[in-house]
């Protein structure tokens, strides 16, 4: 005779619920998201053919857009960045460091920081213009400045062959991650913030990236095997915790996505998050060691 049906109301427990199909645990559209993929992937290849302005003008497209669904985005809390001024030094701090190098990128950044904090008193003073100047701050820092690096390392001997390597780092570092966590995660990495997380996916992402940055130190750079292994691990950390920074935010705001400019990967921030946390790190130790 067949047993009866569970009647959670009577107090019985309820079924569990099927586990997740592995197409589902991506938590992507995956075909969107591969053809986007491509898609940055061959203008940025482009951007690099022939001369370095139209990089320096993909990196300012960027941030703007980076801005904007950060202002979007801290609408929601009632805080309203300057986005004027910092979208005018967000592209001035890409071109003060494409021409005057890391001097040129500090001293754009100083006046940004100075014109948001001006620009918002002018709107009137209060607790409300000290949050929101201080939200500009953060905005200052966190986009436009941390991008900045990214043209410095295009300044640097062998320029955009270091710009290519850090790009794909944190490619591998991306895509090692996804797919070793689709297939292998179990254990969570920061449940409370990032539940798709997993170690197995920060161990892929080690993986890939010490692999991809051995191969481009060695043939790209051609320099020591361990310097790629260094590159590879400290990317694998700092794009992990870019993320998760991220993510933080987007749950003190209740958003899924920053933005919607992107299919399959959300907006332009959800995409550049762990670049941005990890280019000032790559020009350092590329600065110091190759």
């Amino acid at each position: 005779m067949a047993a009866a049906p569970i009647d959670p109301a009577a107090g019985g427990a309820e079924p569990p619920a099927p586990l997740p199909a592995r197409a589902s645990r991506a938590g992507r559209n995956l075909p969107a998201a591969i053809a986007s993929g491509v898609a940055l992937l061959v203008a940025f290849g482009l951007s690099l053919w022939f001369r370095p302005e139209p990089f320096v003008a993909l990196v300012v497209l960027a941030v703007g857009a980076g801005l904007w669904e950060l202002r979007q985005a801290f609408a929601r809390a009632q805080v309203r960045l300057p986005y004027w001024p910092l979208l005018v030094g967000g592209a001035g701090m890409a071109v003060s460091a494409f021409t005057g190098g890391a001097e040129g990128l500090l001293l754009a950044y100083v006046l940004t920081v100075a014109a948001v904090v001006v620009w918002r008193l002018l709107d009137g003073p209060g607790p409300e213009a000290l949050r929101d100047a201080t939200a500009g701050v953060f905005a200052a820092t966190y986009i436009p400045f941390m991008a900045g690096f990214v043209v410095l390392l295009l300044g640097q001997a062998d320029g955009p062959v270091r710009v290519v390597l850090f790009v794909l780092l944190a490619v591998a570092n991306d895509t090692g991650g996804y797919v070793a966590g689709v297939l292998l995660g179990r254990h969570p990495l920061a449940r409370t913030v990032s539940p798709k997380k997993s170690w197995e996916g920060f161990a892929g992402s080690v993986a890939l990236a010490v692999g991809v940055g051995v191969a481009g130190a060695v043939w790209g750079l051609g320099a020591s095997p361990w310097l790629g292994v260094a590159l590879g691990v400290m990317v694998a950390i700092t794009a992990t915790l870019g993320d998760l920074a991220e993510s933080l935010i987007k749950r003190d705001l209740e958003l899924k996505d920053m933005g919607s400019l992107l299919p399959g990967h959300g907006g332009v921030l959800d995409r550049i998050d762990s670049l941005l946390a990890t280019a000032p790190f790559v020009y350092l130790v590329l600065s110091v060691a190759a």
